[in-house]
């Protein structure tokens, strides 16, 4: 596990051991921290394993952390001409968990991490054994018009430009998915200095467009749920959701009709930042309770 912290990191923020690994052709970046079982965490759209940071501080003494940055995200990189569309990580993130040979595995998965965790789960249904899951989706969102209209605006030529020369998507929409706190400007620079350039922002600006348009894959996510419906399972929802609604929080009620819920009053989207000790407090007694394991409590201040 190569080394590498780039100078702009600061490490009382981001103190994890870390590194890189060559997955499919990507220079993948990511966390591997604590002792215990493995959660495997995936961010979403613009984040990076940062977003994770005072939940991995909180339980580090109780789990180990597994939590790569996808590619052209974060720390990671991705070769010239990677698409950067939903199926494509997915493969990457598949190749990943082969080659650190993980098993035993929690998925812990938030907005896009979801659906590429989810496909990789239903194709190596083995290597896992529970879901944790917040904010986010598994199903084809066409024809709805709350989602039709964020992908058309963010993801069409002129949305396409301002997330690339103008870092949009950090700039805007990171804090508006806090409703509890406000980010501090070192946390911001981190999300900023980790897409720095248009070239950077090249993964981020294709997501908002496969919304809608990487419906094939969705699909596929949603014809392979039944496959881990055995699995135990945690629904960690925010309320504040700028992107998704009680509407999808009632949807995974039906998918995974077993799941323990837990919702989060007032929190936003990205609720593993702005609530990091219910979010790693309700993951931690809901694994005692599925696995019958005791812990210490491991609390951590911010």
């Amino acid at each position: 596990m190569a080394s590498v912290t780039p100078d702009w990191i600061d490490r009382k923020l981001y103190p994890f051991r870390h590194g890189t690994r060559d997955v499919a052709g990507h220079r993948l970046h990511y966390v591997d921290e604590g002792d215990g079982p493995t959660l495997l965490l995936l961010h979403g759209n613009p984040t990076w394993s940062f977003v994770w940071r005072n939940v991995i501080a909180r339980l580090a003494g109780e789990f180990r952390f597994v939590a790569p940055d996808l590619p052209g995200f974060g720390l990671s990189e991705a070769p010239a001409g990677f698409d950067g569309r939903p199926v494509s990580l997915a493969a990457v993130i598949e190749q990943f968990v082969i080659d650190l040979d993980l098993t035993d595995v929690v998925l812990v998965a938030q907005d896009w991490g979801g659906p590429i965790g989810l496909r990789v789960a239903e194709r190596r249904p083995d290597r896992f054994t529970g879901l944790v899951l917040g904010n986010t989706w598994a199903w084809p969102v066409t024809g709805d018009r709350h989602f039709a209209r964020f992908s058309a605006l963010m993801g069409g030529p002129v949305g396409r430009w301002w997330i690339r020369h103008a870092n949009l998507c950090v700039n805007l929409m990171i804090p508006a998915g806090h409703r509890r706190r406000s980010l501090t400007r070192d946390e911001m620079r981190h999300y900023r200095a980790a897409l720095a350039t248009p070239e950077r922002r090249q993964a981020s600006a294709v997501l908002p467009r496969e919304i809608v348009h990487s419906a094939p894959f969705l699909a596929d996510v949603e014809a392979g749920l039944p496959l881990l419906r055995d699995k135990p399972a945690l629904l960690l929802w925010a309320d504040r959701d700028i992107a998704f609604r009680r509407t999808e929080l009632d949807r995974w009620r039906r998918e995974l009709p077993d799941a323990t819920v837990v919702e989060l009053a007032g929190a936003g989207h990205y609720l593993q930042s702005d609530a990091p000790a219910e979010f790693a407090d309700a993951l931690r007694t809901w694994h005692r309770a599925v696995t019958g394991a005791r812990g210490a409590s491991g609390a951590a201040t911010d």
